[in-house]
């Protein structure tokens, strides 16, 4: 990676606080995933200290990260460990380094928000439906959309399946959150920070 581009992403990731960390590991040992990642949160976090963005983007731990902010409430130094996942996997596609795979979770991560900001709550298979169309159209993946469909006749069994999804009775109220977030996003980006937690751009925090 260019100086130019590392000189660039450092004033990015300077505004998550990532310099003051000092590899205390709090952010790992509280994080629920980390059994799963090829790299810890606070091996990352160093790596970002370093310029090293080509070895960070290429983990899978960032697309592994379910955003549920354990590790940026654990700091002892207020790092934003989850904006820094953010950032990472917003670089990542960026700079076209996201595989098809990873690209599919941005897509889910959009449709998920939609059903939100539609419905004011989730309604699943209306969230399927667009998930799996979205996907297909991106990479006509098959297999993606027969995936999980003979679970459908156990789910109705258990009522834990439902056709008809319910909203929200003041879908004004979750309207106005994602109104106040777009605006956040839009004042970060002007600032030169990531939009890492707008419901526009899929990530969510």
């Amino acid at each position: 990676m260019s100086k130019q581009i590392v000189s660039a992403e450092a004033g990015v990731f300077g505004r998550l606080h990532v310099a003051d960390c000092y590899q205390c590991g709090k952010c790992s040992a509280g994080c629920p995933v980390a059994e799963q990642m090829d790299m810890l949160p606070n091996q990352l976090v160093r790596l970002v200290q370093m310029g090293r963005f080509d070895r960070a983007l290429k983990s899978e731990a960032i697309w592994k990260c379910v955003s549920c902010m354990t590790c940026s409430t654990r700091c002892p130094k207020s790092v934003d460990c989850a904006g820094v996942m953010d950032a990472l996997r917003e670089l990542a596609v960026k700079q076209g380094k996201a595989s098809k795979k990873r690209l599919r979770t941005l897509l889910f991560q959009q449709a998920f928000l939609d059903n939100i900001r539609r419905n004011g709550r989730l309604r699943e298979v209306e969230l399927i439906g667009e998930f799996k169309t979205r996907a297909f159209l991106k990479d006509s993946n098959i297999s993606l959309m027969l995936s999980g469909a003979m679970l459908a006749p156990a789910l109705l069994k258990r009522k834990k399946f439902h056709l008809v999804g319910e909203r929200a009775k003041d879908r004004a109220v979750v309207a106005r959150i994602f109104e106040k977030c777009n605006r956040l996003a839009g004042a970060s980006s002007a600032n030169g920070r990531p939009p890492a937690a707008s419901p526009e751009n899929g990530q969510h925090r």
